[in-house]
C-alpha cells in the first residue's frame, strides 16, 4: 500500500517521530492485523520512504496506526516534524 501523510513528533521521555497511517490504509491493515500481530496490537511492516527501506512495527493509537520513523531513516532523508512524506508499506506476515 502507498499513502502520503505528515511526520509528527511524539514528545515523551524520549522524542519519537511517526507517520500516521490514513484511515483508508488502516482499514486494510486491520484486515490482516490478527494474522500478523505478535502482541500488544503492534503489526510488523516493511516500509520505504524515498530511497530508504526499513522494517518496523505499526503502533496502534486511537483506533488507527502510527508508523515509527527512526533517526536512522529520518536523518539521511532530512525529515523533520511537519514534513509530508509518501510511504510504501507492506504488512509482514509470519511464515
Amino acid at each position: 500500500m502507498v499513502f502520503a501523510s505528515q511526520v509528527i513528533e511524539w514528545r515523551g521521555p524520549a522524542p519519537f517521530h511517526f507517520v500516521p497511517v490514513p484511515e483508508e490504509q488502516c482499514a486494510d491493515v486491520r484486515q490482516v492485523a490478527a494474522a500478523a500481530t505478535y502482541g500488544w496490537g503492534v503489526v510488523p511492516v516493511e516500509a520505504s520512504i524515498g530511497e530508504v527501506t526499513f522494517e518496523t512495527s505499526l503502533f496502534p493509537r486511537e483506533g488507527g496506526y502510527l508508523l515509527p520513523v527512526k533517526n536512522a531513516v529520518r536523518t539521511p532523508l532530512g525529515l523533520a516534524a511537519g514534513d509530508e512524506v509518501t510511504v510504501e508499506m507492506t504488512v509482514r506476515l509470519p511464515g
